[in-house]
């Protein structure tokens, strides 16, 4: 795609027209055609996706003055947050794949409308059905519309650029996250939890009205006379749903409830169905090879702890402030700021240690911080020391999402943008269903218990400990030695394009270089 920041250079289509127009009527001094920049649409398309990682967890703060004002069973108050998670995780692929066949940008704004109309469906709910329901919507839409998103930021950025885009995305998810505790303590004590959802109206319809006029029309959509997959889009949907079921059952039934072990079993058999169908059908929704390369293995590992790590922090944090010390909806919102900054300010480093050392030493670093503010947390349970704890392992967390989202896609050629982008968002989903489910589970009896005391969560942070320590071992063997181009002042190199960003390390130049 033709560089919105750059315009035609001698020989070029459009140069003509250029040159014949400046004789015609010189330009004055100073005015200049505005131009819709590139960075302005990634400002807009994050945000777009801000809005969908903020709903996994600003109802969490809500839920109790949701579930006293519908009247909603103890049964029925988990699915509020669980089914949107079901449902985003579980068409993410196939959005990523709709969106590489017919038009990122126009898949975006679809997943977009039916987002905001489900927000609005959500916030004006009389009962559990129509909440549900409106939640269901919500996770449709926003499957539908965070691959798209990603991949048309890719399409709008190659070389050095991309990396800095990727950086800026990628702190989303955790800054997301933080956030939605946040708001949704501020929302749920000042205005009311039907705010929690009406928010959304007003953000995706200007939205909506922004980004076709920022973000340009692909030039060339995906083939579609490739079709659609449709066994193995429903194969893969229907495994990964299964998938997120059974872990965020585990924390309300245990791990040998019947409710919790059949849906993994289903989940892993539709999956081994799944790769059989792909590896014999003519045109597959996911090559089976995709998740044999290294680099897209390695980001998915690391964005499913990371995220497990994070989510199931905020899940262990919240609960102790609010049932252990008794802080309000306001009060834990507030508590978490700390955490959120922590985040963005572990993305920010992360993507600039990327240009300065390999992806692996990023990686392990990361984790390493991460098993120490758990450590904290464990060993120091009061209120501030926790907080300080979870924010030391969400700057190691930040900088972990940065290279998740570089190992995986910036080498990503732009037919499979897509694709690439739903897998790792999988990922991400899948992440914080089996973060909330371990970690939920290690507290065992303090969840249920009528007074808490903060030793209660001693053991799960442990256990958070152990999962980071583990994750480190691994990442320092599974992440590759990749350390991303830097030029000065963020220009393309030589070659520019998403193979260019990853060369030998004996070629010469500030290319990107590979240590195995």
């Amino acid at each position: 795609m033709q560089d919105l920041d750059r315009r035609p250079g001698p020989g070029e289509p459009g140069a003509a027209a250029v040159t014949s127009a400046g004789l015609r009527a010189p330009r004055r001094p100073g005015i200049r055609r505005p131009v819709p920049s590139r960075w302005t649409a990634l400002t807009l398309l994050a945000s777009a996706q801000l809005m969908l990682v903020l709903d996994v967890t600003v109802v969490n703060v809500a839920l109790p003055d949701i579930g006293t004002a519908l009247h909603l069973h103890l049964s029925e108050l988990p699915w509020v947050m669980t089914i949107y998670t079901m449902f985003f995780g579980g068409f993410m692929l196939l959005g990523g794949r709709i969106a590489d066949l017919f038009g990122a940008r126009r898949l975006t704004l679809a997943g977009l409308a039916l987002f905001t109309a489900s927000s609005l469906l959500c916030a004006l709910s009389q009962n559990a059905a129509m909440l549900l329901a409106g939640r269901s919507l919500q996770g449709l839409g926003a499957a539908l519309m965070s691959p798209a998103a990603l991949a048309t930021v890719m399409t709008l950025f190659t070389g050095p650029a991309r990396g800095k885009a990727l950086g800026v995305w990628s702190g989303l998810a955790g800054v997301g996250s933080a956030l939605g505790v946040v708001l949704g303590g501020v929302l749920t004590s000042e205005a009311g939890w039907r705010w929690v959802f009406a928010i959304n109206v007003p953000i995706g319809v200007a939205l909506l009205v922004a980004i076709p006029l920022a973000a340009p029309v692909r030039q060339q959509a995906g083939p579609v006379e490739r079709g659609l997959d449709i066994p193995g889009a429903v194969l893969v949907t229907a495994g990964t749903a299964a998938a997120i079921y059974g872990l965020i059952n585990i924390g309300s039934h245990g791990w040998s409830a019947i409710s919790t072990v059949l849906p993994l079993v289903l989940a892993a058999v539709v999956w081994a169905a799944f790769v059989m169908v792909e590896r014999r059908t003519r045109r597959p929704l996911l090559t089976v090879g995709l998740l044999r390369q290294r680099a897209v293995l390695a980001g998915s590992f690391l964005m499913l702890a990371a995220t497990g790590l994070l989510v199931g922090g905020f899940f262990l944090g919240s609960f102790a402030l609010q049932r252990g010390h008794h802080y309000s909806a306001l009060h834990v919102g507030l508590a978490f700021l700390p955490i959120a900054v922590a985040t963005v300010a572990g993305a920010q480093g992360g993507t600039q240690a990327l240009t300065r050392v390999n992806a692996r030493i990023v990686a392990v670093t990361g984790l390493a911080l991460a098993a120490a503010g758990y450590a904290v947390a464990a060993r120091w349970p009061q209120p501030a020391a926790m907080v300080a704890g979870l924010a030391i392992a969400s700057l190691g967390i930040g900088a972990t999402f940065v290279t998740a989202f570089t190992a995986s896609l910036t080498d990503t050629a732009p037919a499979e943008g897509g694709l690439r982008s739903a897998l790792v968002n999988t990922f991400h989903e899948l992440g914080g269903a089996a973060g909330v489910a371990v970690l939920s589970s290690a507290a065992g009896a303090g969840l249920v218990a009528a007074r808490l005391a903060s030793h209660d969560f001693t053991r799960a942070f442990t256990v958070g400990v152990i999962v980071a320590a583990v994750a480190l071992a691994i990442a320092a063997v599974l992440v590759p030695g990749v350390r991303r181009s830097s030029v000065a002042g963020g220009g393309p190199v030589a070659g520019d394009g998403p193979a260019a960003q990853i060369r030998p390390a004996t070629e010469v130049g500030p290319a990107a270089e590979i240590k195995e």
